[in-house]
């Protein structure tokens, strides 16, 4: 497969991936704006998106004051910023487009129709009452996209290389919210009231990576515990988007794709090496490492695997 139309596969999933995992951030925002919580200061859920999508900086080069028509201008509809829901959709779509004989009919449907219609919707339009049904459209648009994916691609590299760049994304996702607020995951912060700010945040967390109900299948007969949180999105491999599932995925993908060309580059050795190392660590050893500074690696070493994938595959 020629490096271009990898890196188009690849980035098609990436993005798209991250235009859910906008969506996902602001709804917890919204939520947050309509539902009154005890104890949280103005502007805390908006705040939340904002660091958790590295988009806070440049929402304040741009506006002065922090509401929800600014934040969903910024994160949504803008197209300066290169994470809006808007960039990532239109980005998705042009990779998609390059390689459009390569994948098929119901996967260019679903990627081509979302952006004709976020296209026609106004940003006016989008008050804070109508934010929550828009958001959810997004939501169900990114499941199409990724049913199309899985349902209908060949599996070959192309539909390894896609799956690579839906992982690394998500990865990616669930450790810089992790790190956002990684204080309120110390151990310490166990003995947390039900009203605080904490435990607001430790439900935006769950609730951002779709998480808050399979976290009471996991942990049945414990209230909200910063240590089962942080496992959860950590270790527990059942858990779709937490670190380990996504390098449980992205290993095997490795593999296959090993299998497929006949030959082991050195970023699927790097795969491999990240699966086994979640696999084999336990909770209070990541504490006893730092939480923020076992993230702060793991972040690192995503953004080395995707960059020495794109070198091995020539798509860097």
């Amino acid at each position: 497969m020629l490096g271009r139309t990898a890196s188009s596969l690849f980035w098609m999933s990436r993005y798209h991936e991250r235009a859910q995992n906008v969506s996902r951030l602001l709804e917890v925002a919204c939520r947050g704006a309509i539902i009154s919580h005890s104890g949280q200061e103005d502007g805390t859920h908006w705040t939340f998106a904002l660091a958790c999508s590295d988009c806070e900086t440049g929402f304040k080069q741009k506006y002065e004051e922090l509401n929800a028509r600014n934040v969903a201008a910024h994160m949504i509809f803008s197209k300066e910023n290169t994470s809006s829901i808007r960039s990532s959709l239109e980005l998705a779509r042009n990779n998609a487009r390059a390689v459009r004989t390569g994948i098929t009919a119901e996967l260019w449907e679903a990627i081509n129709t979302t952006w004709i219609e976020f296209t026609d919707v106004s940003p006016q339009s989008v008050t804070l009452e109508k934010l929550p049904d828009f958001l959810s459209w997004v939501n169900q648009r990114a499941h199409l996209f990724r049913g199309a994916l899985l349902n209908t691609i060949l599996r070959d590299d192309g539909y390894f290389f896609s799956q690579m760049g839906n992982f690394v994304e998500r990865s990616d996702n669930t450790a810089r919210i992790l790190d956002t607020y990684y204080w309120t995951l110390l151990p310490d912060s166990d003995i947390i009231d039900d009203g605080s700010l904490e435990h607001y945040q430790w439900s935006a967390m769950l609730r951002a990576l779709s998480g808050r109900r399979s976290y009471r299948f996991a942990y049945p007969n414990a209230r909200l515990k910063a240590f089962n949180i942080a496992e959860f999105l950590i270790l527990r491999t059942e858990m779709p988007r937490s670190l380990a599932h996504c390098y449980d995925w992205i290993a095997d993908t490795a593999e296959d794709l090993a299998q497929f060309y006949g030959s082991r580059e050195p970023s699927l050795d790097m795969a491999a090496e990240m699966a086994r190392d979640l696999a084999e660590k336990q909770m209070h050893e990541i504490y006893q490492q730092g939480l923020h500074d076992f993230l702060s690696d793991f972040i690192s070493k995503n953004n080395l695997f995707a960059h020495q994938l794109g070198e091995d595959y020539n798509f860097a």
